[in-house]
């Protein structure tokens, strides 16, 4: 099968809905939200601009992640198109299992103040955008607009965190493990929806 075959083969897949696309976005964005949870709680003052600040460095490098991670896994989808919805469906379910795994195992262990220097905000931006880079090789497998699904995951995330920093001053980390699990919970859904419409159809 020639690569010009496999690239039609993959323009065939069914494209991921804006609402899938949503839900991908919330569930990647939960670690950010975890973080910027801590973030809040050592807020003292200019609250807003802590809330702009943490937006905007987890929502930029939680866009650009997918778009680095799909033209990675663009090489490799040429040579396994076969199997395409079984990656896409393996790295999804293990990017949630382990959301759940690590809120259920730090679930006695508080959060810890995060002060906002560039260098602490860069690392903690990069970490928690891990996820999307790998969920970015999975869109190199199906059919989506990579562009729209990179500016709804960075807009999203930038939302998410930015309330996330309100919420953590307001509340402390009480939200925390909550919204890993449900973001676990989400992206295994989604990777078993996307395995079961290649199956089934």
């Amino acid at each position: 099968m020639t690569a010009d075959t496999n690239f039609y083969n993959i323009s065939k897949k069914k494209y991921m809905s804006i609402t899938e696309l949503l839900l991908l976005a919330i569930a990647l964005a939960m670690d950010a939200f975890a973080a910027s949870i801590c973030i809040g709680i050592s807020i003292k003052k200019q609250l807003f601009t802590a809330m702009l600040v943490a937006g905007l460095y987890f929502g930029f490098f939680q866009g650009i992640m997918p778009v680095i991670g799909y033209y990675a896994g663009i090489f490799f989808a040429r040579y396994i198109t076969e199997i395409d919805h079984w990656v896409a469906f393996i790295i999804l379910v293990f990017i949630g299992g382990k959301l759940i795994y690590e809120s259920i195992k730090h679930r006695n262990s508080e959060c810890r103040e995060i002060n906002m220097k560039t260098k602490i905000m860069l690392c903690l931006a990069i970490a928690t955008s891990i996820d999307a880079l790998a969920v970015g090789i999975s869109f190199a497998f199906l059919h989506v607009n990579l562009i729209i699904s990179a500016i709804i995951i960075g807009v999203t995330t930038f939302a998410i965190s930015a309330v996330g920093v309100k919420i953590g001053n307001v509340f402390g980390c009480r939200y925390k493990l909550i919204a890993e699990r449900v973001g676990g919970v989400i992206l295994i859904l989604v990777g078993v929806k996307i395995l079961l419409e290649h199956l089934i159809v």
